[in-house]
């Protein structure tokens, strides 16, 4: 039983509550902390301090017991996980393994998670892109989901105010499809991707590729300075954790500036299991949480409760969250919470090599990755036989490689002394995938979990306008690499379940018509005023840009609109 000491409940009462520490869940504790809310942060996982909790950030390849790969047993024991690229020795101690919090695949969904302090911030692909009107007009435009209901000009403020916070490398494009930000300087691409963008440019001009826009600190500014943070190493072993700070993560950053107020309490190894709602005054009062590690029962109260526990945390603790007033999950008069659970399609690669340029070589990382081509697919006008588009990654490399021919003392030198070889060259999509009733997350009606908590059913697919938008970026990639004198041009369309992605969004999506939609304008339920959902879960449709920078300013906005109406009465 829950304890309801009343001198007890006193203690377990704050001003806000905030369930999860990751990019979103950051930003939010940040900004209600400065605007001076007592703030209980809630992580199901273990604290994980900057600096102090990155076991093997300076680690050497040869102190690695297996030089960063992991064992055969291990994947064996982890199919799920042992998909993702970061999971090695290096950073595996930041996932979920496949045993400890399990899940029902009705269709395949390979679903990845870090449960502890800065959740998944400390493992993102650190890339960040504006949404464009482009984007929040697209459902209304193509006839999908529901309508936005904000535009571009709602949240660009927001967006400027995240980055220059963040710290946000990238060039000015002058792109109305992809808005230029508050940068700091961006990353060169080298001499073969500004070689495929010329090419790209003179032949396609409606395409073009830019500089990657990267969430690490090309040159920080006073504010980063401030935050304890320093210049960006390029050392690009960032899922270690960075002691440098040189990335945006929630432990680098935003919790240690909500710390600093004295206004944030963090309490790790906490999983919720739902929300609690009082009939009697309409509204949400407190979180239910157990113990990770002891299983006990508390709940904690506070008058506003922010959800950023990850986009399909975020629906189970909702659709968990059952009382009299909402027997199908909190604010479910809609009946669509946990529905229309959408992802983006990575689905498809291609490869090539250049002869060209063998004068130039590369030298160092590039934390930004390369190369990005923003949407232009389906953009001013449908033009294809699919919805929507996709954005696509290019890079180029060159290494070394070794002649292994000869015997002896031949060898031997042969082997120590490599030689450049040609140009390597390629590219991923990232494709939008079209919202559908049938994508979906529930619970389970017998199964539960380790904390009683039942386990989640995810029933998320592919669907023909996905393969329709593959087959489109393999065709246009290929004659692309074919115009660039780009040879040996090999596709790679292999079958991925979704979720690899890690850009899970929806289910509690946002709307203007509280019958069709969980949340409003301001990421605020419908039906229950004083919980806000920012992260993944309030997304309505995908779009094609890297999420986690929208996440970020949904955040900052909705708490300076929910603190603004707490102290209005209205909240």
């Amino acid at each position: 039983m829950a304890n309801l000491n009343i001198d007890s409940e006193k203690n377990r009462t704050y001003d806000a509550i905030v369930i999860g520490s990751g990019i979103s869940g950051g930003w939010s504790a940040k900004e209600l902390c400065e605007k001076g809310l007592k703030t209980l942060v809630l992580e199901r996982g273990r604290d994980v301090q900057h600096i102090k909790d990155y076991p093997t950030t300076n680690m050497m390849p040869w102190e690695f017991e297996h030089r960063n790969e992991m064992p055969y047993k291990i994947k064996q024991e982890n199919p799920i996980v042992s998909k993702c690229y970061a999971f090695h020795e290096d950073a595996a101690h930041f996932f979920v393994k496949d045993n400890e919090h399990p899940y029902i695949q009705e269709k395949p969904f390979d679903w990845i998670r870090g449960y502890q302090v800065g959740g998944k911030s400390l493992l993102w692909a650190r890339q960040t892109q504006r949404w464009s009107d482009f984007d929040f007009e697209g459902p209304a435009r193509d006839g999908f989901a529901v309508d936005w209901p904000i535009r571009y000009a709602d949240l660009a403020p927001w967006y400027a105010y995240v980055e220059k916070f963040a710290g946000i490398a990238g060039d000015h494009d002058g792109l109305p499809e992809l808005p230029d930000g508050e940068f700091l300087p961006g990353y060169p691409l080298n001499i073969v991707e500004k070689y495929f963008k010329e090419k790209v440019q003179q032949r396609y001009p409606e395409r073009k590729v830019i500089s990657a826009r990267c969430a690490h600190l090309s040159k920080p500014n006073p504010i980063h300075i401030e935050q304890g943070r320093v210049q960006c190493q390029n050392r690009v072993l960032c899922q270690r954790g960075c002691p440098f700070g040189g990335y945006f993560s929630s432990n680098a950053t935003t919790l240690p500036w909500a710390a600093k107020t004295g206004n944030m309490t963090l309490r790790p190894f906490s999983v919720v299991h739902s929300i609690l709602y009082d009939e009697q005054k309409g509204r949400a009062v407190g979180v239910r949480v157990i113990d990770t590690n002891t299983k006990e029962e508390i709940d904690f109260y506070a008058k506003l409760i922010f959800v950023n526990a990850a986009a399909i945390n975020t629906n189970l603790i909702l659709l968990n969250s059952k009382s009299n007033r909402f027997p199908n999950g909190l604010g479910n008069d809609s009946g669509v919470l946990g529905k229309y659970v959408a992802f983006h399609n990575y689905s498809a690669r291609i490869y090539a090599e250049y002869e060209g340029h063998l004068d130039y070589t590369v030298e160092g990382r590039n934390p930004a990755g390369g190369g990005y081509i923003p949407r232009f697919r389906n953009l001013h006008k449908q033009e294809t036989d699919f919805l929507r588009g996709y954005a696509a990654g290019f890079g180029a490399s060159r290494g070394k490689e070794s002649d292994r021919s000869g015997l002896g003392l031949d060898l031997k030198n042969n082997l120590l002394n490599p030689k450049l070889g040609i140009w390597q060259v390629g590219s991923h999509m990232m494709g939008e995938t079209i919202p559908k009733e049938s994508g979906m997350v529930k619970l389970d009606g017998s199964k539960t979990d380790d904390w009683g908590i039942p386990l989640l059913k995810i029933a998320v697919d592919y669907d023909e306008n996905d393969e329709k938008m593959k087959k489109d970026y393999i065709e246009v990639m290929t004659e692309m690499f074919t115009d660039a004198g780009f040879t040996n041009i090999r596709p790679d369309t292999h079958w991925q379940a979704p979720g690899l992605d890690i850009h899970e969004m929806g289910g509690v999506r946002m709307g203007h018509d509280p019958k069709t939609s969980v949340l409003n304008k301001w990421n605020q339920m419908h039906a229950v005023k004083n919980v806000f959902v920012t992260d993944g879960a309030c997304m309505t449709s995908t779009s094609t840009q890297n999420p986690s920078l929208t996440y970020m300013a949904f955040s900052a906005r909705s708490v300076d609109y929910a603190v603004s109406e707490m102290k209005k009465g209205n909240i």
